[in-house]
């Protein structure tokens, strides 16, 4: 049996929350269904922020209310602080995701604070969630370049990486918010980690910018990484990045990682229908090249 790599897919919260569009609540649970259908099992459905400074992500509550219940699907949501926390507890949300960044002046610029006192925020969120028992995922931000400073030190990723898992988060994802990274900065950041945290607790969660997603997945999986963020259809952008390129396609991870001879449970044409879906309410066409290629 071939071995077996966990795909999150991040399209309905972190696609979404950076398309220019928003979408109804019926359409995101509608994208959702379909995901599952295609046999995704890892859904980042929804995100706990004010609808003022986030209005894509409005009617939170709501879509994790109507997700369908299947065996073996996990949703999760993002809850930067307590408030967002409570919200998604109460909408039935069984795991979140915080946030810190590898880039001080980043985080500066986003959040206002620094790279520590962000983590200190987070951290009554964390304590909180597994106290309900909700299992806390990590994200770090800017990991192989900065829209700011340029390039960031790999073992200052490393260091964020530590100490959220420190605070309890079960997984880290390591973002390449701007999509400078290359397979050589790839495998010198996930080096730089790999001498603090186990390879299990990472994953890769690499934006398409410069056409370098897929090969730095390759880079991944060489050092051992058996866990990726994507997002269907390519949703979503960076406002940081030349070219406002998001998050690697599902369908092109799907692709790369079945021809590489590693599982994934994912139907590929159902995906692309989940991705023509989603497109048709966004009036966009797929910034996936296997989708494009398969509906040629």
């Amino acid at each position: 049996m071939n071995e077996r790599v966990k795909i999150v897919e991040v399209g309905p919260r972190d696609g979404l929350q950076n398309e220019k569009q928003s979408i109804d609540v019926e359409t995101k649970v509608g994208l959702i269904e379909r995901l599952v259908a295609a046999g995704l099992r890892h859904i980042e459905a929804a995100s706990f922020v004010s609808p003022k400074w986030v209005p894509q992500m409005a009617g939170s509550a709501d879509v994790m209310r109507r997700v369908p219940a299947a065996p073996g699907v996990h949703y999760s949501a993002l809850a930067p602080n307590l408030t967002g926390l409570q919200a998604a507890i109460e909408a039935g949300c069984k795991e979140v995701a915080v946030f810190g960044a590898a880039s001080e002046s980043f985080s500066q610029r986003n959040i206002n604070c620094s790279i520590r006192e962000s983590l200190e925020r987070f951290r009554s969120v964390a304590e909180l969630a597994m106290s309900e028992g909700v299992k806390v995922r990590g994200y770090v931000s800017c990991v192989l370049g900065c829209p700011y400073e340029g390039p960031v030190a790999p073992e200052k990723v490393a260091e964020v990486a530590e100490l959220l898992s420190e605070m309890g988060c079960y997984e880290i994802s390591l973002g390449d918010t701007i999509g400078r990274g290359n397979p050589l900065t790839t495998a010198r950041m996930l080096e730089a980690c790999l001498k603090r945290l186990p390879v299990s607790q990472l994953a890769g969660h690499y934006h398409d910018t410069f056409g370098m997603a897929a090969a730095n997945v390759a880079a991944s999986l060489a050092l051992g990484v058996r866990t990726f963020d994507s997002s269907v259809s390519g949703l979503g952008g960076c406002p940081y990045a030349a070219g406002a390129s998001g998050n690697l396609a599902t369908e092109d991870l799907v692709y790369l990682l079945q021809g590489m001879g590693f599982e994934t449970g994912v139907d590929l044409d159902k995906l692309v229908a989940a991705g023509s879906f989603i497109n048709a309410a966004l009036g966009r066409s797929s910034n996936s090249r296997v989708a494009l290629a398969m509906t040629a």
